[in-house]
């Protein structure tokens, strides 16, 4: 079955997503011990979340 545009589409998101992680990775030995903590901090009050977005896909 092919998928729809939008399914495509909500991929290239994915990969997007997956791209600024690897950028993000790439930077994280130039930060000190405060901002790493400081960015792990950001991250987990992100929202939506990915395990939020996990979450979503597989209760539909």
């Amino acid at each position: 079955m092919p998928l729809s545009g939008e399914a495509i589409r909500t991929m290239n998101y994915v990969d997007d997503i997956a791209t600024t992680l690897r950028r993000i990775l790439s930077v994280l030995p130039a930060l000190t011990a405060e901002e790493r903590q400081r960015v792990v901090d950001h991250v987990r009050a992100s929202e939506p979340s990915y395990e939020s977005l996990i979450t979503a896909l597989e209760s539909k």
